[in-house]
């Protein structure tokens, strides 16, 4: 057994500590959060041992390998910033790939991915590193997803769709086929995608439209 640390220890740690276990070579040794009131709580029987001062101290006793446990309400920037931190410390990132997602194999999956039961990802796809595909989630043929993006609980992506690197397609979005969504977009809850996006914007509502960023928790 692979002795394996998580990050964070929050609702997303819990989805990722029974993906880390369904894959059966990995043990998990402990969470590092930085919630001080987590700190010796334990999470589906896995004991929260402090912060991330303690990364140096978990290499030293041999322990290589690191799951992400920290997921994205609208913006992805702290997960990718956790996600870098842990990579250049040199802890090689667990492929978190449930059993009961459905992947093609001509689809190409980046490094650390998280990706839940119920996802499927169809022929020729392209999966960044960093990237989530939450539970349900469907990822049509010859789709691109950039790096440390966020596809949420069951979204549909049609086919040969775009999305830019750290943007986040929200709970339930329907996106049209060959749609272009920027770098570091919110498309909001149930939002349907009918015109490319640019970078940087929150689209909400049927068709999608632009709106100000305002409160990203309203984008999950």
């Amino acid at each position: 057994m692979t002795p394996v640390v998580g990050f964070g220890a929050g609702g997303h740690a819990k989805v990722v500590i029974e993906i880390v276990r369904s894959l059966s070579n990995y043990e998990i040794v402990g969470l590092l959060e930085t919630d001080k009131e987590l700190w010796g709580t334990k999470v589906l029987g896995v004991e929260v041992l402090g912060d991330d001062s303690l990364m140096a101290e978990l290499k030293n006793r041999g322990i290589q390998h690191a799951f992400i446990g920290v997921g994205t309400v609208g913006d992805v920037r702290p997960r990718r910033r956790l996600y870098e931190k842990v990579s250049e410390f040199g802890f090689e990132i667990v492929r978190a790939i449930h059993p009961a997602a459905v992947i093609s194999p001509s689809a190409k999956i980046g490094a650390g991915p998280t990706i839940m039961a119920g996802a499927i990802i169809n022929a020729n796809a392209v999966i960044g590193d960093n990237v989530i595909v939450n539970t349900g989630a469907i990822i049509e043929h010859d789709c691109v997803i950039g790096d440390h993006a966020h596809i949420a609980t069951g979204a549909r992506l049609a086919g040969a769709v775009q999305v830019g690197p750290g943007s986040h397609v929200g709970l339930g979005a329907l996106v049209r086929q060959e749609i272009r969504i920027g770098e570091e977009v919110i498309v909001g809850a149930g939002a349907v995608v009918v015109r490319d996006v640019p970078d940087g914007k929150t689209v909400m509502g049927v068709p999608a439209r632009i709106q100000p960023r305002i409160n990203t928790d309203l984008h999950e």
